[in-house]
């Protein structure tokens, strides 16, 4: 029933204008739906070479993050999260930002069967797994220009302090992101999600139990995070994730 319900929204999306599509990028999971996967610390994040996107090498899930997000391919489908235990939104597939589509095989933790004979230093052959239409609509998606690349956004070190039994709820979670980072979103589909998501309109929410407290603040992490978290985006990520390095917090994966 999901399955046939998840295929006529896309088929009603792709014969929409390009103008309204971007109002349908990001489909908010119904409450209490898991996506099949449980983070429950931060994870290791680690820089795919050439590309302004970082993977998790030590968890078996597809699990990304790109431009200040969160990025999942599970079951066929990409899931979002501006926090890394969600709650989850799925995005349609002619809607995933395009250096999201360009992550390597080989940095899929846990790919699909369908990948296999696919180049692992090449994108997923997402035209023949999603078909002619999508493939007209994201005609160009596989090539670009590798000298441009912007940098990455920096990670939102500030998360570190938040374990399982500490997680915040959606309406903290935005607080929270809000006070310790300030980066702003360069990709349209993610500046999107932001500009549906006022802040009091609270985000879908799978069952925690009852709210935890925050932790208590620890001065050093606090002022760790927050010059991680609050760094303008446009500076040179390069230097951010050396000075993590030498507080034996690094997240890059120097090549």
């Amino acid at each position: 029933m999901r399955r046939a319900f998840t295929l006529l929204c896309l088929l009603c999306s792709l014969a929409l204008p390009a103008s309204a599509q971007l109002q349908l990028s990001l489909d908010l999971t119904l409450p209490g739906v898991s996506i099949g996967i449980d983070v429950p610390t931060y994870p290791n994040l680690v820089r795919v070479p050439g590309h302004p996107v970082y993977y998790a090498p030590g968890m078996r899930s597809n699990f990304f993050f790109y431009d200040g997000m969160y990025w999942v391919y599970q079951g066929d489908n990409w899931y979002a999260s501006d926090w890394y235990d969600g709650p989850w939104g799925r995005v349609q597939p002619q809607a995933v930002p395009l250096f999201v589509l360009r992550i390597p095989v080989r940095y899929y933790r846990n790919p699909p069967g369908y990948f296999r004979g696919w180049g692992r230093d090449a994108p997923p052959r997402w035209g023949e797994h999603w078909g002619p239409a999508w493939q007209q609509q994201r005609s160009g998606w596989d090539r670009w220009d590798r000298r441009a690349v912007p940098a990455p956004a920096p990670l939102p070190a500030y998360q570190r302090r938040y374990r399982q039994d500490q997680y915040p709820q959606p309406d903290r979670q935005r607080e929270l992101r809000s006070q310790n980072y300030r980066y702003q979103p360069r990709d349209q589909v993610v500046r999107e999600h932001y500009q549906q998501r006022p802040e009091h309109q609270a985000a879908p929410m799978y069952p925690r139990g009852p709210n935890k407290p925050d932790p208590k603040p620890n001065r050093k992490g606090d002022r760790d995070g927050n010059r991680d978290g609050n760094r303008d985006g446009n500076r040179d990520d390069d230097r951010n994730r050396g000075r993590d390095n030498n507080n034996g917090r690094g997240q890059d994966n120097k090549k």
